[in-house]
């Protein structure tokens, strides 16, 4: 008995480190990729509500990948949706590895984790549902069609933090 109050109270303290320590995120979602496999026509949407029209925000996109990412970087189209119909499309580029090949990003494990600056010091103007689409538009050296299945994308995430 005396085990599992032991192990209650390393569960709640745990939890509340955790929680405690992530104050900025405003929001934050991840999407898993099929077969880990990013199709080029399977755009990834995130769907979220903003009220604070004062306050500065700062925009990420996550990536994970495995080991059978072969590329040294990324390329992405975002497009950001406002809920009176204005769009704002970007194409980003992104160094997934450093000059040694090694993969960048955290993690101990064969999948590592990278939060890439979409947008800083951004002050929604209106309150709202607004919406971002994540598409992949990696294309070998030379080719004018993109690669159609990315391979070694696990998951594709958004995230908002306070400024």
């Amino acid at each position: 008995m005396k085990t599992n109050k032991i192990n209650y109270i390393l569960f709640v303290f745990v939890t509340f480190c955790i929680t405690s320590c992530d104050s900025k995120r405003e929001y934050d979602s991840f999407v898993s990729i099929s077969n880990n496999s990013w199709e080029k026509e399977n755009a990834i949407s995130f769907l979220f509500e903003i009220k604070d029209t004062i306050n500065k925000k700062e925009l990420f996109i996550n990536i994970r990948n495995n080991q059978k990412y072969n590329y040294s970087n990324l390329f992405l189209i975002t497009t950001l949706n406002f809920p009176n119909g204005k769009k704002i499309v970007d194409t980003l580029e992104y160094e997934m590895t450093d000059n040694s090949g090694r993969f960048l990003g955290n993690g101990l494990t064969g999948i590592k984790e990278n939060k890439l600056f979409y947008k800083e010091n951004v002050i929604f103007p209106t309150s709202g549902e607004y919406s971002v689409s994540i598409s992949q538009a990696m294309r070998k050296s030379g080719d004018i069609n993109g690669i159609e299945s990315l391979e070694g994308v696990t998951d594709v995430g958004f995230r908002i933090e306070k400024n």
